[in-house]
């Protein structure tokens, strides 16, 4: 530990956003960097505990207090070998993860927590401006072919473990680009996607071939991709939408927020919708419902287009600001969680169930939402109950449904290979990561269901190791 003392003398620094005023006029990424001597100082919060229960935290398992440490020294390059080890890509999690690791830092229990996630994004970008992020193709190749379907973070991470293992590799794409819900449902200003072609040059580089623009089913016949490799993973994420079962779900002007958000990114990227196809909150009251990362996600997007107001509305309580009695350190606690994007501007309503939406003209004109009080059960389950006479209705020209995922498109390719499903719906696996057909296994969302960047990256890896040990033994 550099600085044994280093927690009790220096305070948690947070990098910062900029400044409201500025970052809703472009969509750049509206988190700062601190200066490598601040960082430094925040690295030295580390405590080197005995147990680090921020390394029990991590879903990619990240050695924490060795990195930090490095950090310390200002020995960059032995702090980004570390740091490798465990993630195929931190410069992702270091901007969107929700760093689970956190909340279970020693620190955590009277005071606050090293800024570790802030602390790994300063390393891996220090060693990309170092140049120490270099392609390193495997030296040979074995006789062993793999294909990967899904291009996102399980995806990727499964196919760049298995092409540095010597395998050929070809990783297969639907859409025009690579990164999934990294690429098309999270916003420039949260991750730039210059970040993603970054690491997709280098994955190529090494040898790993990516077919874009080709859906298994449509473009490619699913036996035969079965039958071509010596194996098959399916990392095709959670993509069928909940859905709003109510009265005027079928007016015009309510979207899926990921539809919403693809669109907005690819305007970014330069590509030209159609006037007719254009999802836009310019001058419109906007209702965003759910209250995840998603939806703050609408809501940061919705203020950059110019929405005249943006309400976002749940149906769960509001969580407490601190950690309650029942989720006690070192255990994640749902906490209330306040983004850059509802700093920008954003009315939120908890508690609230969507009752009907009234139109006008075939368009959305009114949302009609009531309360609802939660309830613990004899078995100790919530029961959700409404409360008479508590509705209300809120003006609404654009709805986006950010109310998240149930399961894995069953249609098309999953169906086609006849894969078994578990009770929610998702791909049945084993303990190593297989399906109900041999030779073809599954990662990610596709079989864990919707869930986080952090944790596609850890079902990838699980899954190639799987992949590697399974054709070692063909």
């Amino acid at each position: 530990m550099g600085d044994p003392k280093g927690f009790v003398k220096i305070k948690r620094q947070e990098s910062g956003y900029r400044p409201v005023e500025e970052r809703i006029r472009d969509y750049g990424e509206v988190e700062m960097q601190l200066p490598d001597d601040a960082r430094i100082q925040q690295a030295s919060r580390c405590m080197d505990c005995g147990v680090p229960f921020c390394h029990w935290s991590c879903p990619v398992e990240n050695i924490m207090p060795e990195f930090q440490d490095k950090v310390y020294k200002r020995e960059w390059e032995e702090a980004y070998a570390i740091l490798q080890e465990t993630n195929n890509f931190p410069e992702f999690t270091g901007r969107v993860c929700p760093a689970l690791c956190e909340p279970s830092c020693v620190l955590s229990i009277n005071s606050e927590p090293v800024t570790i996630r802030q602390n790994e994004l300063a390393i891996i970008e220090k060693a990309f401006q170092l140049g120490l992020v270099k392609p390193e193709p495997p030296e040979k190749r074995t006789s062993k072919k793999v294909a990967v379907v899904g291009g996102g973070p399980a995806g990727l991470a499964c196919a760049d473990l298995l092409n540095k293992a010597g395998h050929s590799v070809v990783l297969y794409e639907s859409e025009e680009h690579v990164g999934g819900y990294l690429r098309y449902g999270i916003p420039d200003f949260k991750l730039d996607k210059k970040i993603i072609e970054r690491r997709v040059n280098i994955l190529t580089e090494e040898g790993l071939v990516i077919k874009t623009g080709v859906k298994v089913g449509r473009d490619i016949e699913t036996s035969k991709l079965a039958d071509d490799y010596d194996a098959l993973c399916i990392c095709i994420g959670a993509r069928e939408p909940r859905a709003l079962s109510v009265e005027g779900n079928g007016l015009k002007g309510i979207h899926y927020a990921i539809e919403y958000l693809s669109q907005q990114n690819n305007i970014v990227s330069g590509k030209l919708i159609p006037k007719e196809e254009l999802i836009i909150a310019l001058d419109k009251n906007v209702i965003v419902i759910g209250g995840g990362d998603t939806g703050s996600d609408c809501v940061g997007t919705a203020n950059r287009q110019g929405a005249r107001s943006v309400t976002q509305i749940e149906l769960l309580p509001k969580p407490p600001e601190n950690r309650s009695e029942n989720e006690p350190w070192p255990l994640w606690p749902k906490i209330l969680k306040t983004s850059s994007s509802h700093e920008e501007g954003c009315v939120r309503l908890w508690n609230m169930q969507t009752t009907k939406i009234i139109g006008e003209n075939g368009k959305v004109k009114k949302l009609l939402a009531e309360k609802v009080i939660w309830e613990k059960n004899a078995a100790g389950g919530m029961l959700m109950k409404e409360i008479p006479n508590s509705e209300i209705d809120l003006d609404a020209d654009l709805i986006l449904l950010a109310m998240g995922f149930v399961h894995v498109v069953h249609e098309g390719f999953v169906k086609e290979l006849g894969l078994a499903l578990d009770e929610r719906g998702n791909i049945r696996i084993d303990g190593m990561n297989m399906t109900s057909r041999k030779g073809i296994f599954a990662a990610g969302d596709s079989h864990r269901g919707a869930s986080l960047i952090v944790w596609a990256i850890q079902e990838g890896r699980k899954a190639a190791f799987a992949i590697n040990e399974y054709l070692k033994n063909l």
